[in-house]
Order: structure tokens, then sequence, then C-alpha cells
């Protein structure tokens, strides 16, 4: 199955020979994936930053400890009605962390 992409009427920007998106890497692309062989080369590696490799980490759910305990309680809380939302607190920890993410300074 190809697709194609078109440039939707931007113009094309030339490239030099050898870099991504060139006419014959393009092609030796091509080539690999009709014949099912990887495009790949044996040289290539992958380097993943320290904040990809905390992403990765924090996104394996293995990873998470959980307060079995405290999950209770809440859980209790919740059915009883007992539970209260502190929305100063709530609030606090949102700016906090939308200067973290802005990058106006830490919280």
């Amino acid at each position: 199955m190809n697709t194609t992409i078109s440039n939707n009427g931007l113009p094309k920007l030339p490239q030099a020979a050898g870099q991504p998106g060139s006419s014959a890497a393009s092609e030796s692309s091509a080539g690999a994936a009709a014949s099912g062989a990887p495009a790949a080369k044996a040289d290539d590696q992958l380097k993943l930053t320290d904040s990809a490799k905390a992403l990765q980490q924090a996104a394996r759910t293995d990873a998470t400890p959980v307060d079995a305990q405290r999950v209770e309680r809440v859980r209790q809380a919740l059915a009883d009605g007992s539970y209260k939302v502190d929305a100063g607190r709530i609030a606090d920890r949102m700016i906090a962390m939308e200067r973290q993410l802005g990058g106006t300074g830490k919280a």
C-alpha cells in the first residue's frame, strides 16, 4: 500500500545529496520498504535524553508504588462522605505546576 503525502502547495526546498529526505535516500528507503528489508543501517544509533528515560520509567506501571492502605482510607472516606477537598491546596499545586511548565521559575 502506497500513501502519497502532498506538500500542500508549499515550495519544495532543495536538499543536499545524502541528507534525510533527499531523492537518493528516498529511493533506497522505498526499495527497502518494497523488499520488506529494514531501511536502517547497521551503524544507526538511538540515544535517549535523560528526560526521555525518565518518561519511559514513569510510564511503566510497575514503577509506580501504590500505598494500598492510603487507597483504602480514601475509598472508605469517599464511601461514607467524610472525604474533604482542600480547594486552596489544589489551587496552589496547580499554580506551582503551571509555573514549572511555563518556565517562570520553580515552585
